[in-house]
């Protein structure tokens, strides 16, 4: 028994139909796939920044970013302390020390 023109036509129909749905969520899926990819590039290199230290941000003591007032200003600060002597240099960092520990003594 042969099935009318217009079952078959059904039938084929809903198949087509199926694959061409899959195809269109699988070219979708995959642009949108490759759209976060490119963002991402350009959002990490900023992002750091603004996420906390503890959940694997910059540190506080980072220094700015190239192409900055701060870094410019960053910079000759840095300049500046390299030109100073190394006992005029470090004296601000002896000041701070670690609570509890004192220095050993000299001999």
């Amino acid at each position: 028994m042969r099935l009318p023109m217009i079952v078959r036509f059904r039938q084929v129909f809903r198949k087509v139909r199926r694959q061409i749905a899959a195809v269109l969520a699988a070219a979708t899926f995959a642009g949108c796939l490759t759209g976060c990819a490119s963002i991402n590039e350009k959002l990490a290199s900023g992002m750091g920044e603004y996420i906390p230290q503890w959940a694997g941000g910059l540190p506080s003591d980072a220094p700015p970013r190239p192409g900055t007032a701060k870094y410019d200003e960053f910079m000759r600060e840095r300049e500046r302390k390299r030109q100073q002597p190394a006992a005029e240099r470090d004296a601000p960092d002896q000041t701070a020390t670690v609570s509890g520990t004192q220095p050993a003594p000299a001999r």
